[in-house]
């Protein structure tokens, strides 16, 4: 089927202008073992400031529409695609087979059209509207494979979570209360802080008013080489840069810090001598599975979950939305419905 849709495309890297909202974009051609879907929402991410900005080392198939996180109803099924009907409601795992992040090495979310591999396609139980779907795949699947999948945080546990008023930082301080840990959340306004209290969060701070390792100290006393009763049990840091050295600082003897991202420096000061000297866990956990974004909409589904959306735009409003996303002006997630409203 030939013709046109309406789309945010990427053109050529650079900043937030660098977006161009085009009415006339190439609707996809459906292939062998794939779907075309109506996309009802999808989701920025922070990785979307990155694929924008460029990323040295990889090079991407200029243009292409942004967009990681992606819920529709499938429009059109090639002929040799099974267990899929027009009119079915679906999230779309970000990854294709072949490992191509949608919305980077290929066309994402943000347009009214997305062609899909079938093998991506996860059934949207019908309690899940598109909106919650659709904020649920790189930052509630990121959380919850390093909060719940790598079994380093259990019930009583103190757990402190930088830059917890994004997507992954929310979804962390909710999955962590939801295994029983103390949860403080760190936040860059009060404002974020309170409504942090309000998700459920135990103690919160504003990391820019207050350095959070001596808060820890003051708090939950200075880490000791001979005992595990001061610091935290648990750090989660996906911010890196200029946080990295007072993370070490702030977890206990035999403490665990938890990794899966470096949004504000991935090459920061290091001191080795906190790891052996304290006998730290540093836990890497890379991306998400499809068992994370089961597990996550049956939780939805069930009321036990309800992701935190900021904001829903439509298409035209994508590009502020990412502004607010880059500006860290965002509490949750920021989701665009690219077939409602002009």
């Amino acid at each position: 089927m030939n013709g046109t849709m309406r789309a945010l495309v990427l053109g050529e890297h650079g900043e937030l202008d660098a977006l161009r909202l085009q009415e006339d974009y190439p609707r996809p051609e459906l292939v062998p073992g794939h779907v075309v879907l109506r996309v009802t929402a999808s989701s920025f991410n922070y990785h979307d400031i990155f694929t924008v900005a460029g990323m040295p080392g990889i090079t991407l198939p200029l243009p292409v529409v942004i967009g990681l996180d992606i819920a529709g109803t499938v429009e059109e099924i090639a002929d040799d695609v099974d267990g899929w009907a027009v009119g079915d409601r679906v999230m779309v795992h970000p990854l294709t087979p072949d490992g191509a992040l949608m919305g980077e090495a290929l066309d994402g979310g943000m347009a009214e059209l997305a062609l899909v591999d079938a093998r991506q396609l996860i059934r949207i139980p019908d309690a899940v509207s598109d909106v919650q779907a659709a904020a649920l795949p790189v930052a509630y699947g990121t959380a919850h494979r390093m909060v719940v999948g790598k079994g380093a945080i259990h019930a009583g546990d103190k757990v402190l979570v930088l830059g917890a008023s994004g997507g992954v930082g929310t979804a962390s301080v909710v999955l962590a209360k939801r295994l029983g840990a103390h949860v403080v959340a760190a936040a860059g306004t009060d404002a974020k802080a309170q409504a942090l209290l309000d998700l459920g969060a135990d103690e919160v701070l504003n990391y820019r008013t207050v350095d959070f390792s001596r808060w820890v100290k003051e708090h939950y006393g200075k880490p000791s080489r001979t005992s595990d009763a001061t610091g935290m049990d648990v750090v989660i840091n996906f911010t890196g840069g200029d946080t990295w050295h007072p993370t070490l600082r702030s977890t206990k003897l035999g403490g665990r810090i938890l990794v899966c991202g470096a949004t504000a420096g991935y090459d920061p000061v290091e001191d080795l001598r906190y790891i052996w000297s304290f006998e730290l866990q540093v836990i890497g956990s890379n991306g998400f599975q499809t068992e994370d974004f089961e597990a996550l909409l049956a939780m939805v589904a069930a009321g036990e979950l309800d992701p935190l959306v900021s904001d829903v735009v439509p298409l035209s409003g994508a590009v502020e939305g990412l502004r607010k996303v880059r500006d860290r002006e965002v509490l949750g997630k920021i989701v665009v419905t690219p077939g409602q409203g002009r």
